[in-house]
């Protein structure tokens, strides 16, 4: 197959300011992607502090800075941490907003000016963390929320922001919410502990340590049911009920994983991950791993290069091929963003270093990838294709915002659906 790349878009971001996190969303409504980068504040330690937000820059597909909100400052915070902000359609109208906290509030803005349509006071002090987004109360067209400090303490609230429960425990990075149970309400994966949608304890993963770094839901042993993944200080897969069904212990810190269709002779998905070997120094190192969905090791990469802080993420529908790639991205060492496919090869490889963003930017049916910096975003596709008009649609209409867009993370989560 041809695996050429083909550059097809190139936008100056540099009003954003400096040590920006790019979300992806439709906020005007005319059925491309924009552009919105955040940044956060700096002068807190992000490893015992969350951030929050202290300017947002909205750009569409040709370069144009639509709207921003907040002032860029030169000594904003780098992404230790996850930045507390969303795009979403918050109240069902068809339109996405944009969610986030600035200025101990939590603001609800108006995707198309970024005027505040809605502010509400924070339910703890530090409950700025990360934005989960959540049917806690089985309400289809109104989302409610989840709140959560660094490591310790998650707030439910409903879309009025009324406390609904509140749980201590070892939460993790990111939890993510998933209806396991058919009844129109998500439970919460909340680190190490399932919670139903009232926060009530339905089970526990049993003798692990650290703390949950990533956490993925779908059917990978192909038996109907969903499966939930977890990566931290090994990868264990567990069954709705709680069972343990396997553990890899093979790695020193699995920062990263990722479900999807990765090789085509194996049954149901396979496991793609990243083990952080050497942490916190100018020698450190990691490298990627595959599994299968009996949690054996189907390879491990024999890094050369230095590196320690390699983000993976699966990208779906990059090209015909059928299959699923790994995006690999912050690698360090000198190693440029790639695609990795299910045996281990590099299939393509990004001219520029950067942080990823990645999705169907203008409604064609094929994912595409941003790599960009504090100058500029570059996008990338698998073919050629004009994406500085909107979608040749005879009305112009919002695109939907998927849920893994609206769970944007540093710690990469994720569903497989059935």
């Amino acid at each position: 197959m041809n695996h050429q790349l083909y550059e097809i878009g190139r936008v100056k971001i540099s009003e954003a300011g400096v040590r920006c996190k790019m979300l992806l969303g439709d906020l005007n409504g005319d059925g491309r992607l924009e552009m919105l980068l955040v940044q956060a504040d700096g002068g807190i330690d992000d490893r015992y502090v969350p951030h929050q937000v202290c300017c947002l820059s909205a750009y569409d597909l040709d370069g144009t800075l639509i709207w921003q909100v907040g002032t860029p400052d030169p000594d904003a915070g780098g992404p230790g941490s996850d930045y507390p902000a969303q795009i979403a359609d918050w109240d069902g109208d068809g339109n996405n907003e944009v969610l986030c906290v600035m200025n101990k509030q939590f603001l609800i803005l108006d995707g198309r000016t970024g005027e505040i349509k809605k502010h509400h006071d924070l339910p703890g002090e530090q409950a700025h963390d990360c934005i989960i987004l959540a049917s806690l109360t089985g309400d289809q067209h109104r989302m409610d929320i989840l709140l959560k400090d660094r490591y310790k303490t998650l707030w439910a609230l409903d879309h009025d922001f009324n406390l609904l429960w509140k749980h201590e425990g070892n939460i993790g990075h990111f939890p993510w919410v998933y209806d396991i149970d058919g009844d129109g309400k998500d439970e919460v994966m909340a680190g190490y502990d399932m919670l139903d949608h009232d926060g009530t304890l339905l089970w526990s993963c049993q003798n692990l340590d650290d703390h949950a770094d990533c956490i993925w839901f779908g059917d990978v042993d192909g038996d109907g049911e969903v499966e939930i993944v977890i990566g931290g200080s090994v990868t264990v897969m567990m069954d709705r009920y709680g069972n343990e069904k396997w553990r890899y212990e093979d790695s020193i810190e699995s920062q990263h994983i990722a479900l999807g269709k990765f090789v085509s002779e194996r049954l149901g998905l396979q496991i793609a991950g990243l083990d952080r070997i050497i942490r916190g120094d100018e020698n450190g190192k990691d490298g990627m791993f595959m599994l299968d969905s009996e949690g054996k090791e189907l390879w491990k990469e024999d890094r050369k290069t230095r590196g320690w802080l390699t983000i993976i993420e699966p990208v779906q529908n990059w090209d015909d091929s059928g299959f699923d790639y790994i995006l690999a991205y912050r690698r360090g060492g000198g190693v440029l963003p790639s695609l990795v496919n299910g045996n281990m090869q590099t299939v393509a490889v990004f001219e520029k270093e950067g942080y990823a963003v990645h999705a169907d930017l203008c409604q064609s049916g094929r994912e595409q990838i941003i790599i960009y910096d504090v100058h500029e975003a570059v996008i990338y596709s698998s073919s050629v294709m004009d994406i500085t008009t909107p979608t040749g649609l005879d009305i112009k209409r919002a695109q939907l915002q998927p849920k893994r867009l609206y769970s944007s993370t540093l710690y990469p989560g994720g569903e497989v659906s059935i």
